[in-house]
Parts: structure tokens; C-alpha cells; sequence
């Protein structure tokens, strides 16, 4: 049963599913029998199409309706309003998603897990049935969403946010100097399971690791650190190696949005990815993905990677929903 959570404009029924997915096909100890965790939320009336909302290195599904916050920074929500269903996952080894060996994690895996997960809700094995799915990621999940998509051609669209082809190396580097194992962590090493493969950010270090140079909001960055997650070393490799080395994106036939932040510091900025329009990150981005894809591009003026967390983030909603609404429907 659905039960409401809380009042909006148009209010979502939620509920929690823990789906069952695999890491591979093949039966291998440990790759198949693993949970998802997810959060289903339906606007009134119902709809035909989901989106799937895949989180980032470090984040969990909260990442997507951070509690705390005022409701500008829910992009959850503003797709409800919008008129479609949102299913928020936990990446296999985070949040509330089962915790295998962190050496079977890598992002290939997590697609797979993910294309699982789209197969039962496009079924309606855990819950209600949908007829179109557009998968949305964030960074680490948006190297999820462009191997899922390229490997399976499952889904309706696709939402590319915080990865571009192209990392900012004369940039980036405060977002890798801020992982650290998680075990070693006061607040992740209390998480049952894990071992040293597993890292976080270490503490303090969320705005210059997601946000600068944004405007620093204590209330944002003590909500993000709070919420902070996990992610697994081979995650890393994986969608470095088939993210950005191989033009894997060229396989997706579904239409693609690409979504930066202007002042995105892992990818955008010379030598890299040219952020500063949504033409100029068109142009940069375009050789990646196939005709078919329709590639179109937003960016957030003025903010950093983490970009539901910008003051000004209802832009990025608008635009997101809006190009659903135009490319896949509800």
C-alpha cells in the first residue's frame, strides 16, 4: 500500500522497496543475490512513466530529496509535481542497498543491478507497472546510467547530470584528496560489513569536494555531510575506463539530457569540458552520443558538481522535466 508523504502542491504516495537484483548474469558467489534498495513515489492519478534517479559516489538516494533542506533543492519532488513517478535507488553498497565484498563493485556492475531493477518495475514485480522509463544519474551514476543504457537499451531517456566525457585534472583533485576508507570514518566504519574498499569523504570536506565554488550555505553542506554515503575503489575504475576512455555513450539510442554545473570542478574548465553555456557543453559533448540520442544540454549558472544542492536548483528541474515532457511524455 502507498501511503502519502508530505504535503505539496501535489502530494506523492511513497513507499520503501527493497528490490533483488544481480551484479552479473552468471552465477558466481555473491554477484546475484543482492538487494536495492529504492523509494517509489506516485503523484496523484498515477503515471505511465518512472524515472529512476541513480545517486553519485558518496551519496545515497537522499542525495535526490535531501532532508532538511527547503524543497527547491528536492529534485524528487519536482518531477512528482511535473506528473511522474520517481523511484530514488541506493547504489548496490550504499544507503540501504545490501553490502557485498567491495571488490565485486564496479559501475558495470551497478548497471547491471540498475538494468534489474527497470525490469522489475517495468513488470511490476515490486510494485506498479510502468511503460516508460527515463534513468537519471548523478557523476558516479551518471557513468551507471550511460552503461546501462549503451548496454541494454532499456529505457525511454536519459538524464546525464555531473559527468561529462572529459575530467578536469587541473581541478579535480580536491574531490579525490577528500576520499578516505570508510572504515576509518567515525561515522561509516559503524556500517556492518564493509571492508577497506570501501571509501567516503573525510570529514569537513563536502563543499570543497561537491560545491566550490558556489555559494557556501552552512544549512546545505551540514545537511550533505550528514547524509554522506559510501563508494567502492572499483566503482571509480570502472567508470573512469568505460565512462570516459571508451565512447561506450555512442551506444545509447534513447534521448540523452546532459546536465552540468558552470563551475563544475571535476569536469568542467580547461583543458576539459567547456561548462560556461549549454552550447558551448553541447559542442564538447555531442561527438560522445549518436544522432539517435538527440543530445541536448543544461548548466547551472554559477555552482559547482553537486547541483540539486544550488540556491537556483528549480532550474535544473524545470529543464529536466521539461525535456521529458517534451522527448518521452508521462
Amino acid at each position: 500500500m502507498l501511503v502519502p508523504l508530505r504535503a505539496s502542491a501535489v502530494e506523492a504516495a511513497c513507499q520503501d522497496l527493497n528490490i533483488p537484483v544481480s551484479l552479473v548474469d552468471v552465477p558466481l558467489l555473491g554477484l546475484k543475490d543482492q538487494t536495492m534498495y529504492g523509494r517509489l513515489c506516485v503523484p496523484p492519478g498515477g503515471s505511465r512513466t518512472l524515472h529512476v534517479l541513480v545517486p553519485g559516489g558518496t551519496y545515497s538516494s537522499a542525495y535526490y530529496d535531501p532532508a532538511g533542506l527547503p524543497e527547491t533543492r528536492s529534485f524528487r519532488k519536482a518531477v512528482n509535481n511535473a506528473g511522474y513517478a520517481t523511484l530514488s535507488v541506493d547504489r548496490v553498497g550504499s544507503g540501504r542497498s545490501s553490502k557485498p565484498l567491495s571488490g565485486l563493485l564496479t559501475a558495470s556492475a551497478q548497471a547491471n543491478a540498475v538494468h534489474h531493477a527497470i525490469q522489475a518495475m517495468r513488470t511490476g514485480r515490486v510494485g506498479p507497472r510502468f511503460d516508460k522509463i527515463v534513468l537519471v544519474g548523478h557523476s558516479l551514476g551518471s557513468a551507471t546510467a550511460i552503461i546501462e543504457a549503451a548496454t541494454f537499451r532499456d529505457v525511454d531517456g536519459v538524464v546525464i547530470t555531473g559527468f561529462t566525457h572529459r575530467v578536469a585534472a587541473l581541478t579535480v583533485m580536491p574531490t579525490l584528496v577528500a576520499l578516505g576508507p570508510a572504515l576509518l570514518d567515525e561515522k561509516m566504519s559503524k556500517v556492518v560489513g564493509l571492508d577497506p574498499g570501501y571509501l567516503t569523504t573525510t570529514a569537513g570536506m563536502r563543499y570543497t569536494a561537491f560545491h566550490d565554488p558556489g555559494p557556501f550555505d552552512r544549512q546545505v553542506i551540514d545537511v550533505d555531510e550528514a547524509g554522506k554515503d559510501l563508494i567502492a575503489t572499483g566503482e571509480i575504475i570502472d567508470a573512469v575506463l568505460i565512462g570516459l576512455v571508451l565512447p561506450y555513450s555512442r551506444r545509447i539510442t534513447a534521448p540523452v539530457l546532459v546536465a552540468m554545473g558552470e563551475k563544475d570542478n571535476v569536469f568542467c574548465g580547461p583543458p576539459a569540458s567547456d561548462c560556461s553555456s549549454a552550447e558551448a557543453l553541447r559542442q564538447g559533448e555531442a561527438g560522445y552520443y549518436s544522432p539517435e540520442a538527440r543530445l541536448r544540454t543544461f548548466v547551472v549558472p554559477g555552482y559547482g558538481h553537486s547541483i540539486n544542492f544550488a540556491p537556483n536548483a528549480p532550474l535544473l528541474h524545470d529543464a529536466v522535466t521539461g525535456w521529458a515532457n517534451e522527448m518521452v511524455g508521462r
